[in-house]
């Protein structure tokens, strides 16, 4: 079944498509990509999304079986929660708000993370603004007997970005990133939400 698209979103799409033109992604790759070229205009993203082996299958699964997602901060859960809604229902949850206070030497983000981690090893973790949010979870990856169903790394800024980025390339978790200073929460929730469509319309295809 398919969902239903607004005829500007339709007409976006086609001008990306014809902008864009050759290109060496699957479908499946091609409609994340195009998905995040919609919500910036910017088409460099072509360029910067890197997709693990077995991401998206690992990710549409996870996402078919109602499996928690969590996201680093508020915005790219409301980025979100509208198409969760409308499709599989998965729980739903910011990490920035299930905890009052950070620990010593921590971000309320990066807390907040580690929190869910411990709660939900295996959900879906989308990541769009707090690279020490990030960091922290590689470096629980490598002792962890039970591993995420996908990581999406799109933090976006200066401070630590490239690094927890680079720290995501080292693990073998299935990963979605998003490589140099860029990303954002609306590019986050734009991988994810292009995830949800696939997931919903067409997995048999991919």
């Amino acid at each position: 079944m398919r969902l239903p698209i607004h005829p500007i979103m339709e007409h976006s799409f086609a001008v990306i498509d014809q902008e864009i033109g050759k290109h060496n992604f699957s479908p499946a790759e091609y409609a994340i990509v195009r998905r995040v070229i919609h919500s910036t205009a910017d088409f460099e993203f072509a360029q910067l999304i890197r997709f693990s082996q077995e991401a998206i299958a690992s990710g549409i699964a996870a996402i078919q079986k109602q499996t928690p997602i969590i996201t680093d901060v508020g915005m790219v859960k409301q980025g979100v929660a509208g198409m969760v809604a409308k499709t599989f229902g998965n729980p739903l949850i910011a990490a920035v708000e299930q905890v009052s206070a950070p620990m010593p030497g921590k971000t309320l983000t990066e807390t907040g993370l580690m929190h869910c981690f411990e709660q939900f090893p295996g959900a879906v973790f989308v990541i769009g603004n707090a690279p020490t949010a990030l960091l922290a979870l590689c470096s629980q990856l490598p002792v962890s007997p039970v591993q995420p169903a996908l990581v999406i790394g799109a933090p976006v800024g200066f401070i630590s970005v490239l690094e927890s980025k680079e720290a995501l390339a080292q693990t073998k978790v299935p990963q979605i990133r998003v490589e140099s200073r860029k990303g954002g929460s609306p590019v986050a929730a734009a991988i994810l939400n292009a995830l949800l469509v696939l997931a919903w319309e067409s997995p048999e295809e991919l």
